[in-house]
């Protein structure tokens, strides 16, 4: 029995000194290797390939064996080298690669995120610590950076990969390139850091708008005035510098790392900046004004983005007009003329002399915009269909508004005068004490009703839904 276990032996081992001297192929190194010294964008001869141990194992050029040493194989990780097949399509890869095959950075933030796609809105994929070394792959075109003025910041986005093979995209802005030619790369340890925050990354994840923007979602009273700044309070993990923008002003902090200073809070340090998660969608955010007093500014995370909804108030605002306007879009009164919508948005109204300068202004033009920006309130709702601004065109290019709530019936378009101490922001919230009541009949049965209410009428408010005085 000896004679065959010598002889499966030496079966064994043949087959094991045949396999790693079998090449996979070629491949093109990106992360430097430190001992031997070998830089990235060495072409390697590729013999294993595990996927148990997450490695390579490669050949060593002559050039890069160390003295006195007879390995000629090492294992590095599957993610620090780029397998391309042949010897040939591997020079081709590393002629190519050669621009940016030495070109490191050093991140200048704690948190600067690195990205699925290159953009800041892209999800995030990785959080570097301060001082931690990633390998810059390529650059690539990406969505424009901008800093807290609102101007591009300088820099590029870059393809990246970190040391435990993350690949993602991260913008240069908070970054410091420079050559490595390889050898032993001054990185900081991620166990020399603070320990992962969790809390911090899903804040960091969240977009953090103006507290006044919430209570417009929760009440579903939208003025897109507002929204349209987008007020808010950006952390800056991409950029280094937190940004508070709201109605009264505007301030940015420029920091260097965001630590715990504990349970839900945090503080920028080298700012007087500082934070704290009050709930899951409530972050209060603190900072020492000139004058030594602290000043509390509340945020909030909406249920969709900004922009988001901005489309959905821009949707509600088009199908109310669409309703008026595919209802006429003719309408006329005895006393107030006629009003004609059209498609885009515009109305025209000729004979309304009677509602000036009460109502109407006597510098407004017969034409104008109808901007369907106001809200009933819930009171109001059961009465009104919804309210509009009527923005005349004016003498000189100088428009004038007047504001209405209206309803439609089947005979044709209602509307009352709301005064502006009716108004709460966008939000009609009462009747005027003397309501001025204008009502339009449908273009189509006009001359059949013409009989039945001669003259139109302005409404004082009563116990009854409606009382008229007819106008003379």
């Amino acid at each position: 029995m000896k004679p065959l276990f010598r002889l499966i032996f030496l079966i064994l081992a043949v087959l094991l000194i045949s396999s790693c001297s079998r090449l996979l192929g070629y491949g093109v190194l990106l992360w430097s290797v430190e001992d031997p010294a070998v830089p990235s964008g060495t072409v390697l001869p590729v013999y294993i390939r595990s996927n148990i141990d997450r490695v390579w194992v490669v050949g060593i050029p002559k050039e890069f064996r160390a003295s006195g040493k007879s390995t000629d194989k090492i294992e590095i990780p599957l993610s620090k080298l780029e397998l391309s097949g042949s010897k040939k399509k591997a020079q081709e890869r590393a002629e190519a690669f050669s621009p940016y095959a030495l070109l490191y950075a050093e991140t200048l933030q704690d948190g600067l995120p690195i990205r699925e796609h290159p953009d800041n809105g892209a999800r995030r994929v990785y959080r570097l610590k301060l001082g931690e070394i990633i390998k810059v792959l390529t650059p690539v075109e990406g969505v424009e950076a901008v800093g807290a003025s609102g101007d591009p910041l300088p820099g590029e986005w870059y393809r990246v990969l970190t040391e435990d093979g993350i690949i993602g995209y991260c913008f240069s802005y908070r970054l410091k390139l420079f050559d490595h030619t390889g050898g032993s790369l001054a990185a900081i340890r991620l166990d020399q850091q603070d320990p992962e925050d969790p809390n911090l990354d899903r804040l960091l994840e969240r977009a953090w708008s103006a507290e006044a923007y919430g209570t417009m979602v929760n009440t579903g009273k939208i003025d897109l005035d507002e929204l349209s700044y987008h007020w808010c309070f950006d952390p800056g993990q991409d950029t280094g510098i937190a940004v508070i923008k709201t109605k009264d002003l505007e301030l940015s902090f420029e920091y260097v790392k965001i630590r715990s200073t504990g349970t839900q809070s945090w503080r920028f340090e080298g700012t007087p900046l500082q934070m704290n998660l009050r709930s899951d969608t409530t972050l209060a955010v603190q900072f020492t004004e000139n004058n030594g007093v602290l000043r509390t500014l509340l945020f909030v995370a909406l249920p969709s983005s900004v922009d988001d909804i901005i489309l959905q108030e821009t949707a509600r605002r088009e199908e109310l007009f669409r309703t008026i306007y595919e209802y006429g879009p003719v309408y006329s009164s005895n006393n107030y003329g006629t009003l004609i919508f059209s498609e885009d948005g515009r109305f025209s109204w000729s004979g309304n002399y009677l509602l000036v300068p009460q109502v109407i202004s006597a510098s407004a033009l017969g034409s104008g915009v109808l901007d369907m920006r106001l809200h009933v309130s819930d009171v109001l709702s059961s009465r009104y269909d919804g309210a509009f601004t009527m923005r005349f065109d004016g003498i000189g290019g100088i428009r004038t508004t007047t504001d209405f709530i209206y309803a439609i019936d089947p005979q044709g378009l209602r509307m009352e005068y709301v005064p502006e101490t009716s108004l709460d922001g966008v939000t009609v919230v009462r009747r005027a004490s003397s309501p001025v009541v204008v009502y339009f009949f449908k273009n189509d049965i006009q001359d059949d009703r013409s009989s039945l209410f001669p003259q139109d009428f302005q409404g004082e408010d009563s116990d009854s839904e409606y009382s008229f005085e007819f106008l003379n």
